[in-house]
């Protein structure tokens, strides 16, 4: 039995995946953003050990989040899964003056992941959109660049592979991977996604979880527990010091 904690796990599929890993008896932790979504996430999941409340669109709450689940002891492995996707109009701030996309799709498990009590194997939620994504930091906040909400949510995804891969090389002794779920029939992928939903849900339990040899991976992105596409920055150190870099900036957590 593992110990798991999933991140924005109240319904989609970290919802799914905390239903997958408890019915294969390991014990799961869940997050949601509000007390009002935690008791979603409870219902969605009652065979759950608890939920971790606090909203990681902002600082006070990713690191609120990180202390909540320390106070539930060390994990086995972290879901990174909570985030927002691309259909969104216009630019967004946080109360933190961050554009949200960043904040909770990179800044989060960023954070997250520095201040966790380190578990034995990381899993953060790409897409297949990282291909389409920019790995520039000039201006990751889109103070000056048109919106566009399908290019910043690219952009997320791709950070979100570079920082997978950048725990790979700096921590060896943890297991730290990207997914891509497919295009499937979540509140963020939308009804007509033509993915299995339930295959979405498998790939990040089972590298969080599994012993089978294809699971004992590190730096890599997988999609429906097999290699995939990735985008050619994702491995570049420079790229990924420069993220992490500024990610400390921001948050003031730095990677041990």
């Amino acid at each position: 039995m593992a110990r798991v904690f999933i991140t924005g796990s109240a319904d989609g599929l970290g919802l799914l995946s905390a239903r997958q890993l408890v019915a294969q008896g390991h014990a799961v932790t869940l997050h949601a953003r509000s007390d009002a979504r935690g008791k979603d996430a409870q219902r969605g999941c009652p065979e759950a050990e608890g939920v971790v409340v606090g909203d990681l669109s902002t600082l006070a709450g990713m690191h609120a989040v990180a202390e909540g689940a320390n106070a539930r002891g060390r994990f086995d492995a972290v879901i990174h899964n909570a985030g927002i996707g691309y259909m969104v109009g216009e630019r967004v701030e946080t109360a933190d003056g961050l554009e949200q996309h960043f904040a909770i799709n990179v800044l989060a498990p960023y954070v997250l992941t520095a201040r966790i009590t380190r578990p034995s194997r990381l899993v953060y939620l790409s897409s297949g959109m990282h291909l389409g994504g920019k790995a520039d930091l000039s201006d990751p906040q889109w103070k000056d660049r048109r919106w566009s909400g399908s290019q910043a949510y690219s952009d997320t995804k791709l950070f979100d592979t570079l920082l997978a891969f950048a725990v790979a090389r700096l921590w060896p002794d943890v297991r730290s991977n990207a997914v891509e779920p497919g295009w499937v029939a979540t509140k963020m992928g939308g009804k007509n996604a033509p993915d299995d939903l339930e295959a979405g849900g498998i790939t990040q339990g089972w590298l969080a979880t599994s012993d089978e040899p294809a699971a004992l991976v590190t730096g890599q992105l997988l999609y429906h527990q097999v290699p995939g596409k990735v985008h050619p920055a994702a491995n570049d150190a420079k790229v990924q010091d420069a993220l992490l870099a500024y990610c400390a900036s921001l948050s003031g957590a730095r990677l041990a």
